[in-house]
């Protein structure tokens, strides 16, 4: 074999050997860009969701039906009034902490009260069960009973009664004894009946209502898994508890006979 032959020949296999290496360090280069990308993608998809998760189990302590913490008041005889327009009703929402008591899940709790009336008409009455922990100082909710009227006084049903203990719900948290911005958790676990959610956006808020005006309230987002894109905001004040509900507004709270 002629030397110019051996040239070529060789030129030929050095050209093979480096284009099959380029192509091995470019698969390798393509596989270590697609690892990286897969695994930015694993990790916003769990930043994503542990940012997105909300509190749902809470641990068992010793539960009380009397109690407060800055933002609930569970004292008997305790009462807040809003009033407001909604859906262009004027409406008129009345809570009120009872000298009931009610044993839900075999805990005994403290039944609350809230009576609501659109222009003047009776259309919800609900039979809310809370107690309070006495080691967190938080306040749970373990269901509640309702009845809707319609325009004539006549209970037309009871959509959204729940109990924890019963077809699966657990008893949820209505307001932590240490308040957080940024907490989310449950407040009603009960599956396919209700799922309220709570978000903790914001501490320093103004609250000018007719009842009187507060500083560094707590503003909730609640949100539920059954309804996606419906939010609704509520703010609760130190020493107060709920002073604005959407568009209802404190008007009074006190002690009843005070």
């Amino acid at each position: 074999m002629g030397n110019r032959v051996r040239v070529v020949l060789f030129a030929v296999l050095s050209l093979g050997v480096a284009l099959a290496c380029g192509a091995s360090l470019a698969m390798a280069q393509g596989t270590k860009e697609e690892t990286e990308a897969q695994s930015t993608t694993q990790s916003t998809k769990e930043k994503t969701t542990a940012q997105s998760k909300y509190t749902d189990t809470f641990p068992p302590e010793e539960y009380l039906t009397t109690g407060e913490n800055p933002y609930f008041i569970l004292q008997p005889g305790y009462v807040l009034e809003l009033k407001g327009k909604e859906d262009g009703e004027k409406t008129e929402l009345t809570i009120t902490v009872t000298n009931e008591t009610e044993v839900v899940d075999g805990v005994e709790t403290r039944v609350v009260e809230e009576r609501e009336t659109k222009d003047g008409k009776l259309r919800e009455v609900s039979r809310n069960y809370f107690v309070i922990g006495a080691r967190t100082n938080s306040v749970y909710y373990f269901g509640e009973d309702v009845d809707f009227y319609n325009k004539k006084g006549e209970v037309t049903s009871h959509e959204g009664s729940w109990r924890s203990g019963v077809d699966g719900a657990r008893f949820g948290l209505q307001m932590p004894g240490i308040v957080l911005l940024g907490s989310r958790y449950f407040q009603e676990v009960a599956p396919e009946v209700a799922l309220d959610r709570a978000e903790h956006v914001s501490m320093n808020e103004k609250a000018k209502t007719p009842a009187g005006s507060f500083n560094n309230c707590l503003k909730v987002k609640e949100t539920t898994s059954l309804e996606r894109g419906v939010e609704e905001f509520k703010l609760y004040c130190d020493g107060v508890g709920l002073v604005k509900d959407g568009p209802l507004e404190l008007t009074s709270y006190g002690y009843l006979g005070t």
